[in-house]
């Protein structure tokens, strides 16, 4: 593969020399996927000094294929939906020869060579998990580990959560009435076509994972069924012969038109509910996109057939809201993820409903120290962000930031908070959504306001030396 920037046309990243008594805050970041390593990386070129654990033997997290860490929910068909450009982080494209949107593999690949390239995999420590994170009261957090060294603890000033929130597989919850006798799996444990191949499949969800779940069960299984009990907009991947997030807009404009452009995508693209599935009840932008270049055509050709939400389960039958029934020995519940903090103590941290509220979704306003990068949904790529939060967050333990006062920091955090959730329909799956490009402008306007009040701080206390 040939990366845009290789390691040899790059000058070294350029470090700020510290003063020799300088002690500078430590840092603790959980987790070595794409969010972790942009944090990593970030501490790393700012002299930090920090300790990135990760559960498995590789970086990645959920786009490495088997992940050793038992916790990605990548399968053989996983590409991205965003196209490249807009998926790489800002400082290292991905290769000129990659496809538009990059297979599960070449994304791994590429979160690899990033690691290497800026040469900090020295400081990850893998095949190690994080047991417990726990505040000192003196200001600090206390975090026990158990790695190839067996069980430690270890003081930080700060600790950074990036474990992802695609591992912790969400089953329906009342579970349906009835007894099934077939196989039940969460897309989570789907790997492979082998899985479907001569079964009778159901599918359920309306999300991308479902969506292609369902078309590779319409080209392998004996008999393949979407279920859905609510429509959703399937937006096209491709917009007058390019990736369609490429045709970008002004970050500041205000988000009823950036749902105008997904409007106007869906009605391209056409509407689903022609082809069986269920009228989408809300309108294109007032829920997370759903992308799929096969759905179409699997559902046209009779292979696959759309039915709307179940019912009961009926021994070797699925029995849907319309009355109807179809033989299933599968059932693939497409039905996403909870928000899970494993080594915090739920008292301390929890996402009821997946649902924590934070200040532009990193900081937690009562857990000075406690931060949290890549923990958001946005209508676009997590990496850029999560490289974004990085960077404030790089600079605030350094001292070139300081955030806003509590009483406007709990402010800005109910407005964001309500608004977005104004957006969106009620759902598990829109407690952290995002807009792209508009966050990525005001959190760069955040770091400038930021970056004048701690100048404010330092002049103040020169005056007062």
């Amino acid at each position: 593969m040939s990366y845009l920037v290789k390691p040899q046309d790059r000058a070294p990243a350029r470090r700020e020399r510290l003063p020799s008594d300088a002690k500078m805050p430590t840092t603790c970041v959980i987790g070595a996927g794409s969010s972790g390593i942009a944090a990593a990386k970030t501490l790393y070129e700012a002299r930090l000094p920090f300790d990135c654990f990760e559960l498995g033997s590789a970086v990645g997290g959920t786009w490495v294929y088997e992940n050793p860490n038992d916790q990605s929910a990548c399968y053989e068909t996983l590409e991205i939906n965003t196209s490249c450009p807009r998926m790489a982080y800002s400082d290292f494209p991905m290769p000129e020869d990659y496809p538009d949107y990059a297979k599960h593999h070449q994304v791994a690949d590429y979160f690899a060579a990033y690691v290497d390239h800026f040469g900090f995999r020295h400081t990850i420590t893998f095949d190690t998990r994080v047991d417990t994170v726990e505040p000192t009261g003196a200001g600090r957090w206390l975090v026990s580990f158990t790695g190839p060294g067996g069980a430690q603890q270890r003081e930080y000033d700060n600790v950074i959560v990036a474990n992802g929130h695609h591992w912790d597989a969400r089953w329906p919850d009342p579970a349906y009435p009835g007894t099934f006798n077939g196989e039940q799996i969460h897309s989570h444990d789907y790997n492979c076509a082998d899985q479907l191949s001569g079964r009778d499949v159901v599918a359920v969800g309306a999300g991308n994972s479902a969506m292609d779940i369902a078309v590779e069960a319409s080209k392998v299984a004996r008999y393949a069924v979407i279920s859905q009990r609510r429509g959703q907009w399937v937006l096209p991947k491709y917009a007058l012969g390019k990736p369609a997030d490429q045709l970008t807009l002004p970050s500041w404009l205000p988000f009823w038109v950036t749902a105008a452009r997904m409007s106007f995508g869906a009605r391209v693209a056409g509407n689903v509910a022609k082809l069986g599935l269920p009228q989408p009840e809300h309108r294109p932008g007032q829920s997370h996109p759903v992308q799929s270049e096969g759905i179409r055509g699997a559902l046209r050709s009779g292979r696959l057939l759309a039915k709307p939400g179940i019912e009961r389960l009926d021994g070797d039958r699925v029995v849907f809201t319309d009355g109807s029934s179809v033989p299933c020995d599968l059932l693939v519940w497409a039905t996403g993820y909870n928000v899970t903090f494993p080594f915090l103590d739920p008292d301390l941290v929890s996402a009821a409903g997946n649902d924590l509220p934070l200040w532009k979704r990193m900081v937690h306003p009562d857990l000075p120290g406690l931060f949290f990068i890549g923990l958001l949904q946005p209508l676009g790529a997590v990496m850029p962000l999560a490289e974004a939060q990085s960077r404030l967050v790089a600079e605030l333990i350094y001292g070139r930031y300081v955030l806003p006062p509590e009483r406007h920091l709990r402010r800005q955090l109910a407005d964001d908070d309500a608004a977005y959730k104004k957006r969106f329909y009620s759902s598990a799956r829109h407690t952290m959504e995002v807009d792209f490009d508009r966050y990525l402008w005001e959190l760069d306007r955040e770091r400038q306001r930021g970056a004048a009040r701690a100048d404010a701080v330092r002049a103040r206390d020169g005056a007062s030396a």
